[in-house]
Protein backbone atom coordinates (compact mmCIF):
# COMPACT_ATOMS: atom_id res chain seq x y z
CA UNK A 1 0.00 0.00 0.00
CA UNK A 2 2.96 2.84 0.88
CA UNK A 3 4.13 1.89 -2.31
CA UNK A 4 1.31 2.42 -4.39
CA UNK A 5 0.95 5.80 -2.53
CA UNK A 6 4.14 6.76 -3.21
CA UNK A 7 3.61 6.04 -6.77
CA UNK A 8 0.14 8.04 -6.75
CA UNK A 9 2.62 11.03 -5.23
CA UNK A 10 5.12 10.75 -7.99
CA UNK A 11 2.70 10.44 -10.93
CA UNK A 12 1.06 13.67 -9.39
CA UNK A 13 4.30 15.89 -8.63
CA UNK A 14 6.02 14.78 -11.72
CA UNK A 15 3.09 14.48 -14.44
CA UNK A 16 0.38 15.96 -13.85
CA UNK A 17 0.94 19.15 -11.61
CA UNK A 18 3.58 19.84 -14.11
CA UNK A 19 0.19 20.04 -16.90
CA UNK A 20 -1.92 22.24 -14.17
CA UNK A 21 -3.68 25.37 -15.64
CA UNK A 22 -1.77 28.39 -16.12
CA UNK A 23 -4.78 30.50 -16.16
CA UNK A 24 -4.37 31.61 -19.50
CA UNK A 25 -6.64 34.00 -21.33
CA UNK A 26 -9.45 32.86 -23.66
CA UNK A 27 -7.58 34.03 -26.80
CA UNK A 28 -4.67 32.16 -25.70
CA UNK A 29 -7.08 29.24 -25.24
CA UNK A 30 -8.53 29.68 -28.81
CA UNK A 31 -4.21 29.78 -30.26
CA UNK A 32 -3.84 26.52 -28.75
CA UNK A 33 -7.12 25.03 -29.51
CA UNK A 34 -6.18 26.17 -33.09
CA UNK A 35 -2.19 24.84 -33.11
CA UNK A 36 -3.94 21.38 -32.09
CA UNK A 37 -6.30 21.19 -34.55
CA UNK A 38 -3.84 21.78 -37.30
CA UNK A 39 -2.08 19.27 -36.08
CA UNK A 40 -4.20 17.16 -36.16
CA UNK A 41 -5.57 17.57 -39.75
CA UNK A 42 -2.05 17.61 -40.98
CA UNK A 43 -0.90 13.91 -39.65
CA UNK A 44 -4.98 12.82 -40.73
CA UNK A 45 -3.79 14.53 -44.63
CA UNK A 46 -0.60 12.98 -44.33
CA UNK A 47 -1.45 9.01 -43.33
CA UNK A 48 -4.54 9.50 -46.04
CA UNK A 49 -2.02 9.96 -48.24
CA UNK A 50 -0.36 6.66 -47.56
CA UNK A 51 -3.65 5.06 -47.41
CA UNK A 52 -4.85 6.48 -50.46
CA UNK A 53 -2.49 4.46 -52.80
CA UNK A 54 -3.52 0.99 -50.70
CA UNK A 55 -7.42 2.32 -51.37
CA UNK A 56 -7.56 -0.73 -54.48
CA UNK A 57 -6.24 -3.30 -51.74
CA UNK A 58 -8.79 -1.98 -49.11
CA UNK A 59 -11.84 -2.03 -50.96
CA UNK A 60 -10.60 -5.39 -52.09
CA UNK A 61 -10.89 -5.93 -48.14
CA UNK A 62 -14.03 -4.40 -47.90
CA UNK A 63 -15.45 -6.58 -49.97
CA UNK A 64 -14.54 -9.95 -48.21
CA UNK A 65 -17.51 -10.14 -45.94
CA UNK A 66 -19.57 -9.97 -49.26
CA UNK A 67 -19.11 -13.97 -50.42
CA UNK A 68 -16.90 -15.77 -47.53
CA UNK A 69 -18.15 -16.37 -44.18
CA UNK A 70 -15.94 -16.00 -40.78
CA UNK A 71 -15.79 -19.20 -39.07
CA UNK A 72 -14.64 -18.50 -35.41
CA UNK A 73 -13.18 -21.89 -34.74
CA UNK A 74 -10.75 -21.80 -37.57
CA UNK A 75 -10.02 -18.42 -37.30
CA UNK A 76 -10.36 -18.01 -40.99
CA UNK A 77 -12.74 -17.12 -44.02
CA UNK A 78 -15.23 -19.91 -45.89
CA UNK A 79 -16.46 -18.91 -49.37
CA UNK A 80 -20.56 -19.27 -49.26
CA UNK A 81 -22.46 -20.84 -52.12
CA UNK A 82 -23.33 -16.82 -53.67
CA UNK A 83 -22.61 -16.97 -57.43
CA UNK A 84 -19.32 -14.18 -58.31
CA UNK A 85 -20.71 -10.93 -57.66
CA UNK A 86 -19.74 -8.36 -60.07
CA UNK A 87 -19.19 -4.63 -58.94
CA UNK A 88 -20.18 -1.46 -61.33
CA UNK A 89 -19.89 2.13 -61.40
CA UNK A 90 -22.67 4.09 -62.74
CA UNK A 91 -20.74 7.93 -62.49
CA UNK A 92 -17.44 8.31 -64.26
CA UNK A 93 -16.16 9.50 -60.46
CA UNK A 94 -17.78 7.27 -58.72
CA UNK A 95 -15.02 4.60 -58.45
CA UNK A 96 -12.61 7.35 -57.69
CA UNK A 97 -14.69 8.57 -54.66
CA UNK A 98 -15.06 5.02 -53.50
CA UNK A 99 -11.43 5.08 -52.58
CA UNK A 100 -11.36 8.28 -51.16
CA UNK A 101 -14.08 7.56 -48.75
CA UNK A 102 -12.39 4.22 -47.70
CA UNK A 103 -8.90 5.91 -47.57
CA UNK A 104 -10.22 8.63 -45.46
CA UNK A 105 -12.01 6.18 -43.03
CA UNK A 106 -8.81 4.35 -42.48
CA UNK A 107 -6.67 7.16 -42.22
CA UNK A 108 -8.82 8.35 -39.37
CA UNK A 109 -8.87 5.11 -37.45
CA UNK A 110 -5.19 5.34 -38.15
CA UNK A 111 -4.76 8.33 -36.64
CA UNK A 112 -7.26 8.24 -33.78
CA UNK A 113 -4.31 7.69 -31.05
CA UNK A 114 -2.50 11.08 -32.34
CA UNK A 115 -5.95 13.32 -32.05
CA UNK A 116 -6.82 11.60 -28.33
CA UNK A 117 -3.48 12.92 -27.54
CA UNK A 118 -4.00 16.40 -29.28
CA UNK A 119 -7.38 16.14 -27.74
CA UNK A 120 -5.86 15.20 -23.84
CA UNK A 121 -3.36 17.58 -23.78
CA UNK A 122 -5.89 20.66 -24.64
CA UNK A 123 -8.44 19.60 -21.54
CA UNK A 124 -6.03 18.20 -19.54
CA UNK A 125 -4.45 21.28 -17.32
CA UNK A 126 -8.28 22.39 -16.56
CA UNK A 127 -9.10 18.92 -15.03
CA UNK A 128 -8.37 18.41 -10.88
CA UNK A 129 -5.99 14.99 -10.34
CA UNK A 130 -8.65 12.54 -10.00
CA UNK A 131 -10.65 13.45 -12.74
CA UNK A 132 -7.08 13.39 -14.77
CA UNK A 133 -6.78 9.81 -13.46
CA UNK A 134 -10.15 8.93 -14.58
CA UNK A 135 -10.07 10.13 -17.94
CA UNK A 136 -6.99 8.02 -19.07
CA UNK A 137 -9.07 4.99 -18.46
CA UNK A 138 -12.16 6.17 -20.04
CA UNK A 139 -10.52 6.95 -23.19
CA UNK A 140 -8.57 3.84 -23.29
CA UNK A 141 -11.63 1.67 -22.74
CA UNK A 142 -13.81 3.87 -25.26
CA UNK A 143 -10.93 3.20 -27.71
CA UNK A 144 -10.60 0.15 -27.47
CA UNK A 145 -14.81 -0.56 -27.11
CA UNK A 146 -15.20 0.93 -30.29
CA UNK A 147 -12.71 -0.85 -32.34
CA UNK A 148 -14.07 -4.26 -30.92
CA UNK A 149 -17.58 -2.89 -32.65
CA UNK A 150 -15.71 -2.71 -36.10
CA UNK A 151 -14.25 -5.69 -35.94
CA UNK A 152 -17.14 -7.39 -34.16
CA UNK A 153 -19.27 -6.21 -37.83
CA UNK A 154 -16.55 -6.86 -39.71
CA UNK A 155 -16.47 -10.79 -38.67
CA UNK A 156 -19.85 -11.57 -37.78
CA UNK A 157 -22.44 -9.06 -38.44
CA UNK A 158 -21.82 -7.88 -42.48
CA UNK A 159 -21.32 -11.47 -43.28
CA UNK A 160 -24.60 -12.63 -42.25
CA UNK A 161 -26.19 -9.49 -43.38
CA UNK A 162 -24.85 -9.60 -47.26
CA UNK A 163 -25.10 -13.39 -47.74
CA UNK A 164 -28.74 -13.23 -46.32
CA UNK A 165 -29.94 -10.56 -48.70
CA UNK A 166 -27.87 -11.08 -51.52
CA UNK A 167 -29.06 -15.42 -51.15
CA UNK A 168 -32.42 -13.17 -51.27
CA UNK A 169 -32.68 -11.34 -54.28
CA UNK A 170 -30.48 -14.23 -56.31
CA UNK A 171 -33.42 -17.11 -54.57
CA UNK A 172 -35.68 -15.00 -56.34
CA UNK A 173 -34.19 -15.21 -59.45
CA UNK A 174 -32.31 -11.83 -60.00
CA UNK A 175 -28.79 -10.94 -61.00
CA UNK A 176 -26.44 -9.34 -58.53
CA UNK A 177 -24.90 -6.21 -59.61
CA UNK A 178 -23.86 -4.15 -56.66
CA UNK A 179 -22.89 -0.92 -56.92
CA UNK A 180 -19.75 -0.12 -55.56
CA UNK A 181 -21.26 3.48 -53.97
CA UNK A 182 -23.97 1.37 -52.70
CA UNK A 183 -21.59 -1.34 -51.51
CA UNK A 184 -19.20 0.93 -49.88
CA UNK A 185 -21.59 2.84 -48.27
CA UNK A 186 -23.45 0.24 -46.65
CA UNK A 187 -20.54 -1.03 -45.29
CA UNK A 188 -18.59 1.80 -43.93
CA UNK A 189 -22.04 2.81 -41.93
CA UNK A 190 -22.36 -0.43 -40.16
CA UNK A 191 -19.07 -0.58 -39.39
CA UNK A 192 -19.07 3.22 -37.66
CA UNK A 193 -22.87 2.59 -36.45
CA UNK A 194 -21.87 -0.91 -34.75
CA UNK A 195 -18.87 0.73 -33.56
CA UNK A 196 -20.61 3.73 -31.29
CA UNK A 197 -23.06 0.74 -30.48
CA UNK A 198 -20.43 -0.78 -28.13
CA UNK A 199 -20.23 2.11 -26.53
CA UNK A 200 -23.42 1.97 -25.01
CA UNK A 201 -22.04 -0.34 -21.51
CA UNK A 202 -19.23 2.72 -20.96
CA UNK A 203 -21.75 5.94 -21.96
CA UNK A 204 -24.36 4.00 -19.10
CA UNK A 205 -21.51 3.23 -16.86
CA UNK A 206 -20.38 6.88 -17.13
CA UNK A 207 -23.33 8.79 -16.32
CA UNK A 208 -23.91 5.88 -13.50
CA UNK A 209 -20.43 7.05 -11.93
CA UNK A 210 -21.32 10.75 -12.02
CA UNK A 211 -24.60 10.12 -10.49
CA UNK A 212 -26.73 11.33 -13.20
CA UNK A 213 -28.99 7.77 -13.96
CA UNK A 214 -28.79 4.53 -11.36
CA UNK A 215 -30.02 1.19 -12.01
CA UNK A 216 -33.50 1.60 -10.44
CA UNK A 217 -33.89 4.41 -13.15
CA UNK A 218 -32.50 2.73 -15.82
CA UNK A 219 -34.59 -0.81 -14.87
CA UNK A 220 -38.16 1.64 -14.63
CA UNK A 221 -37.23 2.59 -18.49
CA UNK A 222 -36.18 -0.99 -20.16
CA UNK A 223 -39.63 -1.22 -22.14
CA UNK A 224 -38.73 2.48 -24.07
CA UNK A 225 -35.19 1.78 -24.13
CA UNK A 226 -36.01 -1.09 -26.31
CA UNK A 227 -38.51 0.79 -28.57
CA UNK A 228 -35.89 3.47 -28.59
CA UNK A 229 -33.57 0.87 -30.20
CA UNK A 230 -36.02 0.00 -32.88
CA UNK A 231 -36.61 3.54 -33.05
CA UNK A 232 -32.81 4.27 -33.93
CA UNK A 233 -32.13 1.15 -35.58
CA UNK A 234 -35.01 2.12 -37.99
CA UNK A 235 -33.27 5.48 -38.68
CA UNK A 236 -29.63 4.56 -38.47
CA UNK A 237 -29.67 1.65 -40.73
CA UNK A 238 -29.05 2.20 -44.50
CA UNK A 239 -31.99 -0.20 -45.77
CA UNK A 240 -35.46 0.25 -44.85
CA UNK A 241 -35.99 -3.32 -44.24
CA UNK A 242 -36.70 -5.28 -40.68
CA UNK A 243 -33.67 -8.19 -41.12
CA UNK A 244 -30.93 -4.51 -40.91
CA UNK A 245 -33.13 -3.21 -38.20
CA UNK A 246 -33.48 -6.00 -35.86
CA UNK A 247 -29.69 -6.46 -36.39
CA UNK A 248 -29.08 -3.29 -35.33
CA UNK A 249 -31.56 -2.85 -32.64
CA UNK A 250 -30.85 -6.09 -30.85
CA UNK A 251 -27.56 -5.83 -29.92
CA UNK A 252 -28.19 -2.29 -28.99
CA UNK A 253 -30.75 -3.04 -26.30
CA UNK A 254 -28.20 -5.86 -24.97
CA UNK A 255 -25.76 -3.38 -24.83
CA UNK A 256 -28.37 -1.34 -22.48
CA UNK A 257 -28.64 -4.91 -20.44
CA UNK A 258 -25.23 -4.54 -19.87
CA UNK A 259 -24.90 -1.02 -19.13
CA UNK A 260 -27.24 -1.91 -16.10
CA UNK A 261 -25.25 -4.74 -14.68
CA UNK A 262 -21.97 -2.50 -14.87
CA UNK A 263 -23.72 0.26 -13.72
CA UNK A 264 -24.46 -1.12 -10.24
CA UNK A 265 -20.69 -1.95 -9.68
CA UNK A 266 -19.39 1.22 -10.57
CA UNK A 267 -22.41 3.44 -9.40
CA UNK A 268 -21.66 6.66 -7.51
CA UNK A 269 -21.06 6.48 -3.70
CA UNK A 270 -22.09 8.43 -1.59
CA UNK A 271 -20.49 10.94 0.40
CA UNK A 272 -20.24 9.92 4.05
CA UNK A 273 -23.53 11.99 6.12
CA UNK A 274 -24.71 12.86 2.63
CA UNK A 275 -28.47 12.14 2.93
CA UNK A 276 -29.51 10.64 -0.80
CA UNK A 277 -31.55 12.75 -3.64
CA UNK A 278 -34.77 10.85 -2.96
CA UNK A 279 -34.73 10.81 0.52
CA UNK A 280 -33.58 14.77 0.95
CA UNK A 281 -36.55 15.71 -1.79
CA UNK A 282 -39.07 13.09 0.19
CA UNK A 283 -37.80 14.91 3.61
CA UNK A 284 -38.26 18.40 2.05
CA UNK A 285 -42.00 17.79 0.61
CA UNK A 286 -42.95 15.94 4.47
CA UNK A 287 -44.71 18.65 6.42
CA UNK A 288 -43.57 19.11 9.84
CA UNK A 289 -46.26 17.51 12.04
CA UNK A 290 -48.71 20.12 13.68
CA UNK A 291 -48.02 20.60 17.39
CA UNK A 292 -51.12 19.63 19.05
CA UNK A 293 -53.21 22.12 20.59
CA UNK A 294 -54.17 21.79 24.30
CA UNK A 295 -57.55 22.81 25.65
CA UNK A 296 -57.61 24.36 29.05
CA UNK A 297 -60.42 21.99 30.23
CA UNK A 298 -58.80 18.33 29.93
CA UNK A 299 -62.87 17.56 29.72
CA UNK A 300 -64.05 15.56 26.78
CA UNK A 301 -67.64 15.91 26.05
CA UNK A 302 -69.36 12.90 24.71
CA UNK A 303 -71.18 13.74 21.29
CA UNK A 304 -74.70 14.73 21.54
CA UNK A 305 -74.81 14.64 25.42
CA UNK A 306 -75.21 18.30 25.43
CA UNK A 307 -72.31 18.78 28.18
CA UNK A 308 -70.13 21.39 27.52
CA UNK A 309 -66.54 20.41 26.76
Amino acid sequence: MADWNDFQKWLQDSVFTPLEDRKMPVMEHLVELQARLTRAVLVVAVVFIGTFFYADTLVQWLRVPLQNAFIPGKLQWVPTDLPMVPFVFLAPAEALWQNVKVAGLFALVLATPHILWEVWQFVVPGLHSQERRFVGPFVLLSSMAFYMGLSFSFFFVLPFALNFLISYGVNAGFIPQISIAQYVGFSLWFLVVFGLIFEVPLAITLMAKLGWVDVPFLKRYRKWAFLGAFIFAAILTPTPDPFNQCLMALPMYVFYEVGIISAGFFKKKPVPGEQPDAEAASTARMPAPAAPVMSEDPYVSVPGSGRRG
